[in-house]
């Protein structure tokens, strides 16, 4: 039988279809983009790359397509033209909805994962190629009410309206400054290519009310890469407050 399907996300990532590939195959090169930091992600990154899908690949009429297959029908698959061979379509499709008694009609946890982990591999690639990732987050974040949102608090207000390219410039509760781009947004999340003393990779996931009630909640997952001991230190203080910070402004 064959499953109607529908496209999650497709990015175009400027690198080599075998680059991206091995950041598929390799559990080392996975690490610097999928997920966020935890005890366990190394065993996640082995059970989901390694023993729960199988692998497609096909060469025609000048087209490159490998694909990840997974048991509950997801499809990741990367494609590239021999005629341009430094640039690379990675694409997830999913099954439809119909018929899934765990969709809500609004969120789908499985496709906003999809959607941050591939643009989280197209800037790895990208803007960083080699370097290992150290990720900081802040999830489950109260988003607050319509009157006292926590992005406003945060000094993110009015992010989520702005057109992919626009210029970002917050500051953040405790007086200092960031300022980046947005590089890509959804319906439910932004993701900013933060500039300073080392690009990094902002991704915000709003999660609605109907999914986190009363008012919903915020994911923030901050992906760095190339941070000396010291500026990291200082990098994981700054994030903690501007989180903490913001929350506790609305008491």
């Amino acid at each position: 039988m064959s499953l109607e399907r529908r496209e999650v996300v497709a990015v175009d990532v400027h690198a080599p279809v075998a680059t991206v590939w091995e950041h598929l195959r390799d559990p080392r090169l996975v690490r610097r983009w999928f997920g966020w930091d935890h005890d366990g992600l190394d065993a996640e990154i082995q059970e989901i790359f390694a023993t729960g899908v199988h692998e497609e690949h096909d060469h025609a009429d000048g087209l490159t397509t490998r694909s990840l297959v997974w048991r509950n029908h997801d499809h990741l698959t990367v494609t590239a033209h021999d005629d341009r061979p430094t640039l690379t379509r990675v694409t997830v499709t999913r099954p439809s909805h119909d018929g899934l008694s765990t969709f809500d009609g609004v969120f789908d946890e499985m496709d906003e994962g999809w959607t941050q982990f591939v643009h989280q591999l197209a800037f790895a690639l990208e803007v960083h190629p080699g370097k290992d990732r150290v990720t900081l987050t802040a999830h489950r974040l109260d988003a607050g009410g319509r009157s006292d949102p926590l992005l406003f608090r945060a000094g993110l207000h009015g992010v989520r309206g702005l057109p992919v390219g626009a210029h970002v410039d917050a500051t953040r509760p405790d007086g200092s400054r960031v300022g980046g781009r947005v590089r890509y947004k959804t319906e439910h999340q932004v993701g900013i290519h933060l500039k300073g003393i080392a690009e990094s990779l902002l991704v915000l996931v709003v999660r609605p009310a109907v999914e986190a009630p009363p008012h919903g909640a915020v994911d923030a997952t901050l992906s760095t890469y190339g941070l000396d001991a010291d500026v990291l230190d200082e990098a994981r203080r700054r994030w903690a407050g501007w989180w903490r910070a913001g929350a506790s402004a609305r008491a």
